[in-house]
């Protein structure tokens, strides 16, 4: 016979499987916005939908979230919190590592 307290163990248990399944292990990278240029950073997986953080020292750290297939809307890190970017990203044809951003004319790329 199972006891809450079994059942609550296995709940916590699953949450925390899927929660690190999720968050996927920062990796190196090579970043490029058309603010900062290129630079070496930080890239990690927030979501199953490919949602990412770049980040740096000495950079903003910057987040897209994934709205819809090929479509994102963007954050950036200037301190202590995200300031939303204007406009929507859109996945680059020519390279699948870059956004662009039709509205201001900007790019974020991580390789």
């Amino acid at each position: 016979m199972m006891t809450l307290k079994t059942v609550l163990f296995g709940g916590v248990c699953a949450a925390a499987l899927l929660a690190f399944s999720i968050a996927a292990e920062a990796k190196r990278a090579r970043c490029f916005t058309s603010d900062d240029g290129y630079f070496p950073c930080s890239y990690r997986a927030i979501d199953d939908a490919g949602s990412f953080r770049i980040s740096a020292p000495g950079y903003p750290t910057y987040v897209l979230e994934i709205d819809g297939p090929g479509f994102a809307y963007g954050y950036v890190n200037l301190g202590r919190r995200n300031i939303p970017l204007p406009g929507q990203f859109v996945r680059s044809r020519d390279d699948g590592a870059c956004w662009n951003n039709p509205q201001t004319n900007t790019k974020l790329c991580a390789w």
